[in-house]
């Protein structure tokens, strides 16, 4: 187990000697439970059976009732947590790994689901070497409706191991969480999410196992990621809150980083954000939404004053200083 980090929750080994389940399914949950039950049934479509998969919902004092709908669509195969308290979802996910009893972990948001073959494609990637602590699938974004929005671009044509991976990861964050499964072990020996981000947590958690462990790919689209208001992006999204905290996971995952490549890597990870958050000053502006095209102008220029940066934001100015 990694030393002591007073931002990152230790995760113990799962004590005793009763069998264990290789997946453990931990389905973290705040106010989505009109969304839960696609997420539940995405995954008991494909489930093996309690011998081999815990799956669990672990709720941060919600009051849309997603125990009712855990009854309705479970029929008693899933478990039922709610914390005593909101404790927020950094904390949150600390409970579902805490209770996590399975050899893989699988961390899917109440309002996100998989597709068939995801639990089967994704132990391919574990049972190729134990050397691999994180394995990933393509993904897309879906909205409120559940009609898919965007697909991510593949990060390699083939299923196998990253190369560089700790070094590709850095430089933009190319995982969503319903997307990737962790080995427990890992967990138990760097520690949980970071408490310090509220946004770009995962960015974080996903870099630091890549230092540590070998990463496996594969191409074929599994997840969905679902993007709307009420998500903890979107909450944090129109004020740049979101890219200011992705800045900070940028900060820290340097420490993560061959001493090499530390500036280099965490250059491009700067720019790639700059630019996002350009695009989205661009869209505000246009919408004419004044505050938050200045709020993300202000982040893309905290992230680099490159000439491109520069330069954008130039004619993005144009569109908010009225005369």
């Amino acid at each position: 187990m990694a030393p002591l980090n007073p931002h990152r929750a230790s995760i113990h080994p799962v004590m005793g000697s009763a069998p264990r389940p290789v997946w453990s399914v931990m389905i973290p949950t705040f106010e989505c439970a009109d969304h839960l039950a696609e997420a539940l049934e995405s995954v008991l479509v494909q489930d093996p059976g309690p011998a081999t998969m815990q799956i669990e919902v672990v709720d941060d004092g919600s009051l849309d009732d997603p125990e009712s709908v855990v009854r309705a669509v479970g029929g008693g195969r899933v478990g039922f947590h709610r914390q005593a308290a909101n404790v927020g979802h950094v904390r949150n996910f600390a409970t579902c790994l805490a209770r996590a009893r399975g050899e893989i972990v699988h961390l899917l948001h109440g309002d996100d689901r998989v597709l068939p073959g995801f639990y089967e494609a994704l132990e391919r990637g574990f049972r190729s070497s134990e050397r691999v602590g994180l394995a990933f699938c393509r993904w897309a974004t879906v909205d409120d409706g559940g009609r898919r929005t965007a697909v991510a671009a593949p990060l390699q044509a083939d299923r196998g191991p990253v190369p560089a991976a700790v070094v590709r990861l850095a430089e933009e964050q190319r995982i969503v969480t319903p997307s990737v499964a962790v080995r427990r072990s890992a967990y138990e020996q760097l520690g949980g999410f970071d408490e310090r981000l509220v946004c770009a947590e995962d960015y974080e958690m996903w870099v630091r196992v890549a230092a540590h462990f070998d990463v496996w790919y594969e191409p074929e689209l599994l997840a969905h990621y679902r993007t709307h208001e009420r998500s903890n992006t979107g909450r944090h999204q129109r004020l740049a809150e979101e890219l200011r905290y992705t800045a900070t996971a940028i900060a820290l995952n340097r420490e993560h980083l061959p001493r090499r490549q530390r500036a280099r890597v965490s250059r491009r990870a700067r720019r790639a954000y700059a630019a996002t958050a350009m695009d989205h000053a661009r869209a505000y502006a246009d919408a004419a939404d004044t505050e938050a095209a200045r709020a993300h102008l202000r982040v893309a220029l905290q992230l680099s004053r490159s000439p491109r940066t520069l330069g954008a934001a130039t004619a993005v100015l144009a569109k908010v200083v009225r005369p």
